[in-house]
């Protein structure tokens, strides 16, 4: 399954980096097209909101979106990640994973499982 993902001080990029998956695709700016099934990765923004960005994406590209996993800092509290939890409430999809800034060994290896039962 493709991942499709937002960085924007390289957590998020870091993470897919230790995937090691090669069918990955990065937003730049939200107007970029999934052109398969999707997992998205993201960072949370601000106080726990989604970026512009990935809601722009997600407006034309949500039919293809199957779970979300974020990036966050703890020190945010209950909006820590919460950018996964919007995005799985708003298009009906499961979150994968939770991890801080660029993850442990120990978020990758679950992220990895949970995305194999995905497919």
């Amino acid at each position: 399954m493709k991942i499709i993902y937002a960085s924007r001080t390289g957590n998020v990029e870091a993470f897919v980096d230790k995937l090691g998956l090669k069918d990955v695709m990065k937003i730049e700016n939200g107007s970029e097209t999934a052109d398969a099934d999707f997992v998205l990765i993201t960072y949370t923004d601000g106080y726990g909101e989604v970026p512009p960005e990935v809601e722009d994406f997600l407006a034309s590209n949500y039919d293809k979106l199957r779970a979300v996993a974020a990036s966050g800092d703890k020190s945010y509290g209950e909006a820590y990640c919460l950018a996964a939890d919007v995005i799985a409430d708003t298009y009906g999809v499961p979150i994968l994973a939770k991890f801080e800034f660029d993850g442990t060994e120990e978020d990758v290896s679950g992220f990895l499982e949970a995305l194999e039962q995905l497919k």
